[in-house]
């Protein structure tokens, strides 16, 4: 979301964001297994991620242990009912943190939120259906385009320079603005009430805090990416931080009001 530049990251960055997007709208139509596979494999690819940026000298197994055993715990969660399924969670969290000789707080919340988040959308989908995790999806993508090309071409002052250099307030408030977009088209074909144009927009800033977060976390372990997992565009941590952050908040709000099913 900064202002002039080079383009140059525009085409992968819209070309992974169709990709990332097409294969989970398709994920979350099938359900089930399939679903809930494909959030225990994002969820134990982060952790890889969050393990070789974190633990000083972690290039041999011990990343691979922890994203087999983070992915397997969330598949399993999955499969639980919800009193044992955090504590399995709880698991390889606190395994990954011991390895460090410093930050283990930081790595826990960060292992917590991917796994909690891999999990928390696996049973959402199964309780409440497809219409929302799309929603979800379209929302954190609207974002990071909108924001994109915002801060491209209005810039001026930037909103969180000690965290994250590049972001602008122009950016934050395109992103918002597509946030409610989005929430207003979700009106025309849903029963949800008229407050979802302003949670779409709660949705997008918990997006950009998720994003803000993962800067931050990369400046304190002094990285520019979480992998080269995605060539010259970085990790899957890089691309599904502000999923992350806009899934906690939803699945926060959907155990405080009521999530009401779509009619079509």
């Amino acid at each position: 979301m900064s202002a002039g530049g080079s383009w140059e990251d525009l085409l992968p960055r819209l070309g992974s964001a169709v990709v990332m997007a097409a294969v989970g709208i398709l994920a979350v139509w099938l359900g089930g297994v399939w679903f809930t596979g494909l959030a225990a494999l994002v969820s134990g690819t982060m952790v890889w991620e969050l393990t070789r940026m974190m633990v000083p000298g972690a290039a041999g197994r011990l990343p691979i242990q922890m994203a087999l055993v983070s992915g397997a715990a969330v598949f399993v969660a999955w499969l639980l009912p919800p009193y044992a399924a955090f504590p399995l969670l709880a698991i390889p969290c606190v395994i990954g943190a011991w390895q460090l000789p410093r930050d283990r707080g930081l790595y826990l919340a960060f292992a917590m939120a991917m796994l909690v988040t891999g999990y928390g959308l696996a049973t959402f989908r199964a309780d409440h259906g497809v219409v929302w995790l799309v929603w979800l999806i379209l929302v954190v993508i609207a974002t990071d385009v909108a924001g994109y090309f915002a801060g491209r071409f209005i810039g001026g002052p930037k909103f969180w320079p000690k965290v994250s250099p590049k972001k602008t307030w122009s950016g934050i408030l395109g992103g918002w603005f597509a946030a409610m977009l989005i929430g207003l088209i979700f009106l025309t074909f849903t029963n949800a009430g008229p407050d979802l144009p302003w949670i779409s927009m709660l949705l997008s800033f918990a997006s950009q805090m998720g994003d803000a977060a993962e800067s931050a976390l990369k400046r304190r372990v002094g990285v520019k990416d979480s992998s080269s997992l995605l060539p010259g565009h970085g990790g899957l941590f890089d691309r599904f931080d502000g999923l992350l952050g806009a899934s906690l908040f939803m699945l926060l709000v959907a155990q405080l009001v009521y999530v009401p099913e779509v009619r079509f």
